[in-house]
């Protein structure tokens, strides 16, 4: 039988066939087996762009991660994808971390920040990390006022600063650190109360300083409620007085795409099925934002009688084709004893975004999603 020369080996893969009628039939069977062999998925590889032009199929179960995980905020760094949310206290840190280097399989690694102890704080909530040259900063709400912590690693541990980020506020939750790409500054979103018109909690910005734990400037409205979908409570006492309808807009994140700013949020009860999310544009980082979208429903996000209930409070990031953008949220288990993690591609609809097929269980996505959303490539199973 003849064999490849020395001068055929390295360029490439040679195949030399050796044309006897007992020997053309087995090597063209072995020739065309090799090239049926089916490929690997692109979604088994390590997190990393995906090449111009190829598809990307991702296999995944929602929830991703089967703890208590809720506020979810998926932050991806060290080309590695670090999920943070609000948890059961460990060991005396808070706050669950999750890794991936896949973005569909995730594994715990510990809770992350550090106990604070002068004071001592009951409540810790909704966290958020960024990184700055080289330093990662958690904000995170301590019994209702915002707070910052920093580290020099995304898993930890994270060691609170040891004051609040805005004292003058009463109350003031869900930080979302933004960096504006036109400007370069960064900008921190959260939720405060507001005691006119539609009385409740909404969303506010105030601008951060360099240093990136304290505030420069005013403090400036983002969005206020616009639909009784985002009624909390009617007849709750707040503030020494009782108020026919107490709404909430919360959990802000905000996207930067086709040269809009769109902050997400989430509205009305986190402890009921009606929780959901949705959307207002600007074309300025701090406003004036506009919902029109919203007005009867959150119309990104909303719950699926018997499969997704009260999802919201979402994070939002590129997927590992570096395309797709992809909403990931809370939504509570059938016994509605834990909010897990989920994730979902976002469609970019006529009338904004919205999740795409939102769902627990088993999952398979085809990125980017293509066309309408008839010809869609992409499919939950």
């Amino acid at each position: 039988m003849s064999t490849p020369s020395p001068s055929a080996r390295g360029a490439g893969i040679s195949l030399v066939l050796v044309y006897r009628r007992n020997l053309l039939l087995p090597a063209l069977c072995a020739l065309m087996t090799i090239f049926s062999l089916p490929r690997v998925a692109a979604a088994q590889q390590p997190a990393a762009t995906q090449p111009a032009g190829r598809s990307l199929e991702l296999e995944y179960t929602n929830p991703v991660w089967d703890g208590y995980l809720a506020d979810p905020h998926v932050l991806k760094t060290r080309g590695e994808y670090y999920a943070y949310g609000t948890g059961e206290g460990l060991k005396g840190r808070h706050f669950p971390v999750l890794r991936s280097r896949d973005f569909v399989n995730w594994e715990f690694l510990g809770n992350v920040l550090e106990d604070l102890t002068e004071p001592r704080l009951k409540d810790y909530w909704a966290p958020e990390v960024v990184e700055r040259d080289g330093t990662y900063y958690l904000y995170y709400a301590g019994d209702g006022k915002m707070r910052v912590a920093v580290s020099d690693h995304p898993a930890g541990p994270f060691k609170d600063i040891g004051r609040m980020l805005l004292p003058d506020e009463p109350f003031s939750i869900d930080g979302h650190p933004f960096r504006d790409p036109k400007s370069g500054k960064w900008y921190l979103f959260f939720a405060k109360d507001f005691l006119d018109e539609r009385v409740g909690t909404a969303l506010a910005v105030v601008e951060l300083g360099d240093d990136m734990i304290s505030t420069v400037g005013p403090i400036k409205t983002v969005l206020r409620a616009v639909g009784d979908w985002q009624i909390y409570q009617r007849n709750r006492r707040m503030y020494g007085q009782v108020f026919k309808a107490w709404h909430t807009v919360e959990g802000p994140a905000v996207v930067f795409r086709d040269n809009r700013y769109y902050c997400f949020y989430s509205g009305g009860n986190w402890q009921t099925p009606s929780y959901g999310v949705g959307f207002a544009v600007s074309d300025s980082v701090t406003g004036p934002y506009k919902d029109t979208a919203n007005l009867d429903g959150p119309f990104v996000l909303k719950g699926v009688p018997g499969e997704l209930i009260g999802p919201g409070h979402n994070s939002v990031i590129l997927g590992p084709d570096q395309l797709t953008w992809f909403i990931v949220y809370h939504s509570w288990n059938p016994e509605r004893t834990r909010r897990q993690m989920c994730l979902d591609p976002i469609e970019w609809t006529p009338r904004g975004p919205r999740a795409w097929r939102p769902s627990r269980g088993a999952k398979r996505v085809t990125l980017p999603l293509a066309g309408p959303p008839a010809q869609a490539e992409a499919r939950a199973e």
